[in-house]
């Protein structure tokens, strides 16, 4: 789903009021009643106010109808609950302005913003739900399990467990982005000038990176916590220069050093160490880094491990904070890590079984049209089929981009000489002035 936030600046406060009305009824109605609305939102105008803003609310998108519903009322969308987040996060002073869209993966999507200073921020927006794992002919049946509701609560979930473990993860000193905000299914947090590594095609020193890497994993399981999903797609290299000066013959001369730091994202899937499938997870994890650098760098590390069981026995040691434990203390609670999980595991067994399906970006009601869809595919197929090589050769092409890769240069942990300062490496897409998160 694109956020579009053209409508945002013209909603009225008496808008406002019927689209959270909207959202606290949608916590007990999957379709909220129009007088269930108009007493939740109380506005001076009474009924006629509140149809007036259903109507203006209803043809932007926020909100949607469903056909064939046996009452009239309305139900939240994600671009209601998009707007919903952005006017809190703007009400805090922590949003000012939205950008373009700099990623987007199957279950989010990555915006840059900026407050009213000009300070660039990125703003994730947690979209379970957006992937519909699903067979030919089970698809509704599933779908009618997992309501356009229940995918925005399990998404604020989302949001909540991964600003509650950065927050966590911080304060211990792990290299994570500064967390700013979390409102409903979105997270505000600091934007890291960085490639991801997936985009790093050689590296001066792939044994001390991977190193790096390795002591990470281990750093976490030693606080309790395993990523979960720890692979080139979800840690970043930065680039940190210092500068050193010294005499030289009566002279003095800046030498410049280049030092890569990792930075780890994407923690919805974070786990405790003490996960009934916890070995699973961390062997999960050493094997993606171990097999990427195989095959990117052409690394082998000559000792086997880490290993689970050596890695379960340093938890707590040497005065190291329980960060799951101190999580649910935040208020994540352990219900709510049990809702999250089981939906996660449900989309992760569907993509094993090779049966994820992108759904497409439109309507949040298509389930409900789509019994006149079906009568429709027959007479469709011919013209359709046409539109989809299209869209494959456009996806292809877009893929490529996503994947370029890119040399960091071998000068990279020693000195730079005057000639080659000034490099830039960091921008992507052939595109000078740009810089991908």
């Amino acid at each position: 789903m694109f956020l579009d936030t053209r409508v945002l600046r013209y909603l009225t406060a008496e808008d406002w009021r019927v689209l959270t009305a909207v959202e606290m009824g949608s916590k007990n109605h999957e379709l909220v009643p129009t007088p269930l609305i108009e007493r939740i939102a109380r506005l001076k105008g009474g009924a006629s106010g509140v149809h007036k803003s259903i109507a203006t609310l209803a043809k932007s998108g926020l909100i949607g109808r469903m056909k064939e519903a046996k009452y009239d009322g309305y139900r939240l969308t994600y671009g209601g609950l998009d707007y919903l987040a952005l006017h809190t996060h703007s009400s805090k002073d922590v949003v000012y302005s939205v950008g373009s869209r700099v990623g987007v993966g199957k279950e989010s999507d990555i915006m840059i913003v900026a407050d009213k200073t000009g300070k660039q921020k990125i703003l994730k927006i947690h979209r379970l739900g957006r992937i519909s794992f699903r067979t030919v002919k089970s698809n509704r049946d599933y779908l009618r399990n997992r309501q356009g509701g229940s995918w925005m609560y399990l998404s604020r979930l989302a949001a909540m467990k991964e600003y509650a473990f950065m927050q966590a993860l911080q304060e211990e000193g792990f290299p994570v982005p500064e967390p700013i905000s979390q409102s409903r299914h979105t997270i505000v947090m600091s934007l890291v000038e960085s490639l991801p590594l997936r985009q790093v095609a050689s590296v001066p020193d792939p044994a001390s990176l991977y190193a790096e890497l390795i002591d990470l994993i281990l750093r976490l399981a030693k606080h309790g916590l395993i990523h979960g999903d720890f692979n080139e797609f979800n840690i970043l290299i930065k680039e940190e220069r210092t500068s050193k000066y010294t005499i030289e013959d009566g002279e003095e001369k800046e030498t410049e050093t280049v030092t890569l730091v990792p930075i780890i994202i994407d923690f919805p899937q974070m786990v405790s160490m003490d996960h009934a499938n916890a070995e699973m997870y961390f062997d999960r994890d050493v094997e993606c880094i171990k097999r990427f650098f195989k095959k990117r760098f052409h690394f082998v590390p000559t000792q086997p491990g880490p290993f689970f069981k050596d890695a379960k026995k340093t938890v707590g040691k040497d005065g190291a904070k329980r960060l799951d434990a101190a999580v649910e203390a935040s208020g994540f609670t352990k219900k709510m890590l049990k809702e999250l999980e089981k939906a996660i595991q449900e989309q992760q067994a569907k993509i094993d079984a090779g049966e994820a399906v992108e759904e497409e970006e439109s309507n949040e009601g298509e389930e409900e049209e789509e019994e006149e869809e079906e009568e429709e595919e027959e007479e469709e197929d011919g013209s359709d089929s046409d539109d989809e090589e299209d869209e494959e050769v456009g996806e292809d092409q877009q893929e490529e981009q996503e994947h370029a890769v890119f040399e960091i240069p071998a000068n990279v942990g020693r000195p730079l000489s005057d000639a080659e300062k000034g490099l830039e490496k960091l921008s992507l897409g052939g595109k000078s002035g740009k810089r991908r998160v």
